[in-house]
């Protein structure tokens, strides 16, 4: 097996040069960035420190409901960040169903993947399910996020032609159907795109760092092609689940349009 480099303290300070050049961009270019560039910098690097020990303990003491409560954390954090990111105020009814969405897609998506792709076992290994289980929720987080914003500005810009339709007897359904669907391809085209550009533009984050711990990269590729196919599914569930049951909130039970009130 190749040589693996562990990274020294000062090497791993020495990465933090990348962030100074960026902030003195920043200051010269006059843009007000640097305490939010500071305070990602200091998240991030806290964050990752704390899941490094965490995982250790995991990957020592592998028990199944210490793997059902990460993945548990793990969603409900995502569903917070989607809910936060989102700038225009949501229903409650919304709310409910970006919750319900992320859950039955990415869970579904996800032991699929463990039980029948990867064929873990035991299913509830931590080294495997919650690496993969990050990969699938995030993307899919990115995914329902974008989902999200494109819905309701479709239908808000959009509105007198939905409103036109229904007058002519169309139903919500089908007088949504366009926007239901950009929205939909608004948020699996950056999937798509990470996916066209794989292996000549750039060599994804999962399959790199298998390479630098030493794994051939065959068998890096191996793995990185099914979870891009993994996070495809888990990305395309998750939002057409949303937009199909998202766009109802929309209309009333006399299948009138009340954007107004969301």
């Amino acid at each position: 097996m190749d040589k693996i480099i562990n990274l020294q303290v000062w090497q791993m300070a020495a990465a933090y040069i990348f962030i100074l050049l960026l902030l003195l961009i920043v200051r010269l270019r006059g843009i007000p960035r640097e305490k939010e560039i500071l305070l990602s910098t200091f998240r991030m690097t806290l964050q990752l420190v704390l899941t490094g020990y965490i995982l250790v303990y995991l990957f020592d003491h592998p028990y199944p409901l210490y793997t059902i409560m990460v993945i548990a954390a793990m969603e409900v954090f995502a569903i917070y960040n989607i809910i936060k990111r989102i700038k225009i105020k949501l229903s409650n009814k919304m709310k409910r169903i970006i919750a319900v969405s992320m859950v039955t897609g990415t869970l579904s998506s996800l032991v699929f993947f463990v039980l029948v792709v990867m064929s873990v076992s035991p299913w509830y290994d931590p080294r495997y399910f919650i690496p993969i289980a990050g990969m699938l929720i995030g993307n899919s987080m990115t995914g329902i996020s974008l989902g999200v914003t494109r819905l309701t500005d479709g239908m808000s810009m959009q509105k007198n032609l939905v409103e036109t339709a229904l007058m002519l007897g169309a139903t919500p359904k089908a007088a949504s159907r366009q926007i239901v669907n950009n929205a939909f391809d608004s948020a699996i085209l950056p999937t798509i795109n990470s996916m066209v550009g794989m292996g000549i533009v750039f060599l994804p984050g999962m399959m790199t760092g298998q390479i630098l711990s030493g794994t051939s990269p065959v068998t890096a590729i191996e793995y990185q092609i099914a979870i891009m196919l993994g996070i495809l599914g888990s990305v395309a569930l998750t939002v057409i689940l949303f937009v199909q049951l998202g766009y109802k909130t929309f209309f009333n039970k006399e299948d009138q349009l009340i954007f107004d009130e969301q």
